[in-house]
């Protein structure tokens, strides 16, 4: 089966529906049309650039070059954890924590699905290796940003009510525990209603991409399968990590509380 390919005009045409629903929302006042066009315009810059890289990538096929690109998308993914926050973590916590919660999950997950489920010679082979951690990190960057934004919303709203329990002799994880329970439940929702809707709502991205590039609907159905598996996973223990340990950071050695940890709102 030949891949049909997309001229820049055929894109154009879908670029002019993306005009079209600016323009709409700002005559309907909702203040995204700028948002909109600018995402729209990221994304054509953003996803060329990467195509380029990508091109060069599995030409030579390092593991240096792959383990380079691999860290410049954590720690992209990392800073939009920390953007995407209302209250955030002081002194580079809030960077850090995620960060690092996503390498603990992403990474480890991606390295043993490559070396032990897919099984490419070599296992980081950059056609394997980087769409996997792609998507594992952008899932799991949500899931992640999710949870913390929600742990520290919900601290900075009901810090009385977590003072109020201190005082009365039980201990941080006990006077934070519900929040706790609610930021992680936050976080995983997403990908649990994308396993729930899949096949049935939704074609997932993976699957329609390999079938509209000619694979068979059997070959596709497994790989999504598994990448949706391993999402889940990443997903699932980057947002308990993350939350984790951004609960232990917002009490001291005392388990007092410690707000002034928080930023204020933005905006």
């Amino acid at each position: 089966m030949n891949v049909i390919d997309l001229a820049w005009w055929e894109l154009a045409i879908a670029a002019s529906m993306v005009v079209a629903l600016a323009i709409t929302s700002t005559l309907a006042r909702l203040n995204v049309g700028k948002p909109i066009l600018v995402a729209a315009a990221r994304t054509v810059i953003q996803l060329s650039l990467i195509g380029l890289v990508l091109e060069a990538l599995f030409a030579v096929g390092s593991f240096h070059w792959v383990a380079l690109m691999a860290t410049v998308m954590l720690l992209v993914a990392g800073r939009e954890v920390m953007a995407r926050q209302k209250h955030r973590l002081t002194g580079g916590w809030a960077f850090g924590i995620g960060t690092v919660s996503m390498f603990i999950s992403g990474f480890s997950v991606t390295v043993l699905t490559l070396t032990v489920v897919i099984g490419p010679d070599p296992w980081y082979t950059p056609q394997y290796a980087i769409p996997l951690l792609g998507m594992l990190l952008g899932n799991t960057m949500t899931g992640v940003s999710l949870s913390l934004d929600r742990l520290t919303e919900a601290v900075w709203r009901q810090r009385a009510v977590i003072e109020n329990r201190l005082m009365l002799g039980q201990s941080w994880q006990d006077a934070i525990g519900d929040f706790r329970r609610e930021a992680m439940r936050a976080g995983m929702m997403p990908m649990i209603n994308s396993m729930a809707a899949a096949g049935i709502v939704s074609l997932p991205g993976m699957m329609t991409g390999q079938i509209l590039g000619g694979s068979p609907p059997s070959v596709a159905v497994k790989y999504q399968i598994l990448v949706m598996f391993t999402i889940t996973v990443g997903s699932g223990f980057g947002s308990m990590a993350a939350v984790s340990a951004g609960s232990r950071r917002l009490f001291d050695e005392r388990e007092r509380l410690r707000i002034d940890r928080l930023s204020a709102a933005k905006g």
